[in-house]
């Protein structure tokens, strides 16, 4: 066992780079991370966010719980890790202001419930979508946690997504920026990109698509990170199954773009495809 140990502890050390190596202490814990934000989501669904004892016992609690983690994921990518007081300090101020942001965030999901019940006759009430949908559960994270990834928290937000996408098939970066009354019927395959930007009362079905095109490369051929590359979906855009929707382009509103399609150029409003 202690040879095993060794062995791992020696190809760690020549995969990664000593910085690396030396912050290994403060990596986030997934589980941790997980866990607090399904709390946070029961927190959304259950109540109104209206301040009694057990309520803000219960906020209270799981502030202090993700406090702990936004600390660590600031001091792993901090360039001074001897000075953690100034990644307490500024974990402190992200936490409390991400809590102010969830009557926001509930506003916003129970407008995408909305959507789904008023946008799915299968639905026979709002509390079925709410509960049951796999697209209503992912965009419940994304919401959450593209509202962590603004406030200059990373490695987080993509825990939470990815942990989504884990669990319902659906793929949603937490930078994409998403409007309100959003609706993914079905929802198996859907992959939404970190820069797309989604308006209001937008609809995808399963297997849609909104990627890049291409990466752009730096002189020395890694890809070049912080550009926008990913579509621009208008107001009341309807895209049917398995379309995909490529590179930085924009579909128009009020348009419809039917199933199986390959959209690489704009798509002028009120367009059907």
């Amino acid at each position: 066992m202690a040879d095993w140990a060794e062995q791992i502890t020696t190809e760690l050390k020549t995969t990664f780079d000593k910085n690396f190596y030396e912050k290994a202490a403060f990596i986030p814990s997934a589980t941790e991370t997980v866990d607090i934000f399904r709390s946070l989501r029961d927190f959304l669904y259950q109540y109104p966010l209206v301040c009694t004892p057990d309520k803000s016992h219960c906020l209270k609690t799981l502030a202090s719980r993700l406090e702990k983690q936004i600390k660590n994921a600031l001091c792993f990518v901090c360039k001074e890790p001897t000075d953690c007081q100034a990644c307490e300090q500024k974990a402190t101020l992200i936490t409390r202001q991400f809590l102010s942001c969830l009557p926001h965030v509930q506003k916003l999901i129970l407008s995408d419930v909305k959507a789904a019940y008023e946008g799915d006759p299968a639905a026979m009430n709002a509390i079925e979508p709410l509960l049951c949908y796999p697209g209503i559960m992912a965009v419940t994270f994304q919401r959450l946690a593209h509202q962590l990834q603004s406030l200059g928290v990373r490695l987080l937000p993509r825990i939470v997504t990815e942990y989504a996408h884990s669990i319902t098939g659906i793929d949603i970066h937490p930078g994409a920026h998403i409007g309100s009354s959003f609706f993914i019927d079905h929802g198996t395959g859907v992959v939404i990109g970190e820069t797309c930007v989604i308006g209001k009362n937008v609809k995808l079905y399963q297997g849609v698509t909104l990627g890049a095109k291409s990466f752009p490369l730096d002189e020395h051929g890694n890809p070049v990170k912080g550009i926008k590359r990913h579509p621009n979906i208008e107001d009341n855009v309807i895209i049917y199954a398995e379309t995909t929707v490529l590179g930085n382009i924009t579909i128009g509103h009020d348009s419809i773009i039917g199933a199986n399609q390959w959209i690489t150029q704009d798509v002028p409003p009120n367009s059907k495809i």
